[in-house]
């Protein structure tokens, strides 16, 4: 499969009062104003790290199409190097504007390495944090690309290719952001009807903060790409859809009868 040419947890919120829709990409408190490095609506700058090396006709640098990629995922992989050799984790996160939250332990290695200071350092994650170099992706399959021959058999998709600085966020105001932000990516609403993290929940869990800055969309569509040769093999070829779906919402064991579907399951 050569042609598609793809782009080289629990969670815990703090308490505050919630009101109003939420959506994904949005939060009610906004992150701080230094969030949005470019201009609202106007495409990502192309960097070396983002331009592909081949099927560059793929590339997109549309704000709106990122957001919606990243949006529509559940899921992103976050890679860095941990002595000398690299490490990818799927995890969680949520957006807020213009940038990517990522949840995690307070014990886990990408948390700590992220807010390590060097030897002239502050030791409180703050303005000296160097932060931990990322690489954050995310990935739709959209479907299965049946070609004649075995080599041109590829997937349609959509994906995004992040990389940046991730450092630690340790402002209280902006952690609950990032916090109801997570769980309300997962299901938009959520963060309002949950019991809001206590103390030793919070203390528990850590988030990095990655800027939409360095970033790049690839999306592949449409059919296979048979060589003209091929075209009277006697092989079934097309494209197989992929979709997502929901099914009716499970009840816990211990859930008091009385307690009803909430409506933002009901509008997934």
């Amino acid at each position: 499969m050569s042609e598609s040419g793809m782009s080289e947890s629990s969670t815990a919120q703090s308490g505050t009062a919630r009101t109003g829709p939420v959506q994904r990409g949005t939060a009610e408190s906004k992150a701080p104003e230094d969030s949005t490095p470019e201009i609202a609506g106007a495409p990502y700058r192309p960097t070396a790290r983002t331009v592909p090396t081949r099927s560059r006709e793929r590339a997109a640098y549309d704000r709106e199409l990122v957001h919606r990629i990243l949006d529509e995922a559940y899921v992103c992989h976050l890679g860095f190097v941990r002595d000398g050799a690299p490490v990818v984790l799927p995890t969680l996160y949520g957006r807020v504007d213009e940038r990517l939250y990522v949840h995690g332990s307070t014990g886990s290695r990408p948390l700590r390495m992220a807010g390590r200071q060097d030897a002239e350092g502050r030791a409180d994650g703050q303005a000296d944090d160097p932060g931990l170099a990322v690489c954050l992706t995310v990935t739709h399959v959209d479907g299965l690309v049946l070609a004649r021959s075995a080599f041109h058999h590829s997937i349609n998709y959509r994906s995004v290719v992040v990389h940046g600085i991730a450092r630690q966020v340790t402002d209280p105001q902006e952690r609950s952001t990032a916090l109801d932000a997570i769980v309300d990516h997962v299901v938009p609403g959520r963060s309002r009807d949950s019991r809001p993290a206590n103390a030793r929940e919070l203390a528990a869990t850590a988030v990095l903060r990655l800027d939409l800055d360095e970033v790049s969309a690839k999306v592949r569509t449409g059919g296979p790409n048979d060589e003209p040769e091929d075209t009277t093999l006697p092989y079934w070829t097309g494209v197989v859809p992929v979709v997502r779906g929901y099914g009716t919402p499970v009840p816990a064991d211990d859930l008091d009868p009385a307690v009803p579907v909430p409506g933002y399951l009901s509008a997934l």
